[in-house]
């Protein structure tokens, strides 16, 4: 869901990175993907260092993650023929995620998505948050915790908690907050995420994991001709300033409807449709029939030419469809590959966008002495 405007816009981060050059890894170090760990190992602000972690299982996968936003940086999984493919957009270090800033396969907070116009009210009282995309607050302002560093416990080969610190009046949203988002690599090829957070006063939040999938292992191509399905029958519809409007608008006989799975193209260029042109393609929040059940799924994505599946589920009640419509051929990933237009599919799971100023829709209200928890869980296969 975001833009060149919003993605990839010279924000400024000003960070302080103390990194000593390091001797040159021989290839037997180097991550399956093919990342050199020493390429992001830095330290941030003075005090928080970064680093580059490894999570693996029996089967083989394996799932790269920095601290720096908490970001899944690469996913290696076998396709139909039991090779590995990466299927994520990254970097190859930690200098182009700070250098070009971008949600890629980052940790979304306090807020993932819009809140209009940049404003909440608490108790009465109106607070301005940044206005960094369109007016409107988007992922937390130009420094949400994508472009902060979170504390890393790495539990064990499979599994790490990320934890994040987030005092009063950050980007200016109220309380204390501590977060943690748990990453575990499970048995049967699935990404089990965990978020939690508890707050010291009453405040907002709606995490996310902003993966860029592209499930051929070749985001030299766009993602188009991937195979969607999404268990929902209606969208929020949005503005031309991509701030959802309030309402509820079936899928119905719409280019939306992906409750019969099919190809992304052609219907994301259909820019007769007023939301596909709105959303420059597809860039909406889905009301998920799942109604909060984790176990029942709510959407799937298919690689037609590596047979990669990618089954999503959760409990909130909304996903976002993104297609990297904004991605524009002027970035540079991993192996040096660049990204064109719609190189990629993001499934954000979520509540709606601009909950707290929505009162018809579920709340984003967190109340000292409670815990927030949301779960997704990326579950990959094979069709052959």
């Amino acid at each position: 869901m975001k833009s060149m405007k919003k993605t990839f816009l010279g924000t400024g981060i000003a960070l302080t990175l103390l990194s000593a050059c390091a001797p040159k890894q021989s290839q037997e170090t180097l991550t399956k993907s093919g990342l050199n760990p020493t390429n992001y190992e830095t330290i941030v602000d003075g005090v928080k260092p970064v680093k580059l972690y490894t999570l693996k299982n029996a089967a083989g996968m394996e799932v790269c993650v920095t601290n720096f936003g908490g970001r899944i940086v690469s996913i290696m999984v076998p396709d139909k023929n039991g090779n590995l493919k990466d299927v994520v957009l990254g970097f190859d270090s930690i200098a182009d995620y700070q250098n070009i800033p971008s949600d890629f396969g980052a940790s979304i907070g306090r807020y993932a998505n819009r809140i209009n116009k940049g404003v909440i009210v608490m108790d009465g009282e109106t607070i301005q948050l940044p206005q960094n995309n369109f007016g409107h607050c988007l992922h937390g302002g130009p420094k949400g915790w994508q472009y902060q560093v979170y504390e890393a416990n790495q539990l064990n080969d499979s599994t790490m908690t990320l934890t994040m610190k987030s005092p009063d009046g950050d980007a200016n949203f109220p309380g204390n907050v501590t977060a943690t988002v748990t990453y575990a690599l499970t048995r049967d090829n699935a990404i089990d995420i965990n978020y939690e957070a508890t707050t010291d006063k009453k405040t907002v939040i709606n995490m996310t994991n902003h993966s860029y999938f592209n499930l051929s292992g070749n985001p030299a191509n766009p993602a188009t001709d991937h195979i969607l399905y999404v268990n929902a029958d209606s969208i929020t519809p949005v503005d031309s300033t991509f701030m959802t409007t309030g309402e509820m608008m079936a899928v119905t006989e719409t280019p939306f409807d992906f409750n019969t799975p099919k190809t992304i193209a052609p219907d994301v260029t259909n820019f007769e449709n007023e939301q596909i042109k709105f959303g420059n393609g597809f860039d909406h929040n889905w009301v998920l029939n799942t109604k909060g059940d984790i176990n029942q799924l709510a959407a799937k994505l298919t690689s037609p030419t590596s047979g990669i599946t990618l089954e999503v589920y959760t409990n909130e009640p909304g996903i976002q469809v993104y297609t990297g419509n904004f991605l524009d051929g002027t970035v540079k990933g991993k192996k040096g590959i660049t990204y064109p237009q719609r190189a990629s599919v993001c499934l954000e799971t979520q509540h709606y966008p601009d909950s707290p100023n929505k009162s018809q829709w579920l709340s984003v209200i967190l109340e000292p002495g409670q815990t927030y928890h949301s779960q997704c869980i990326f579950k990959f296969g094979v069709e052959k």
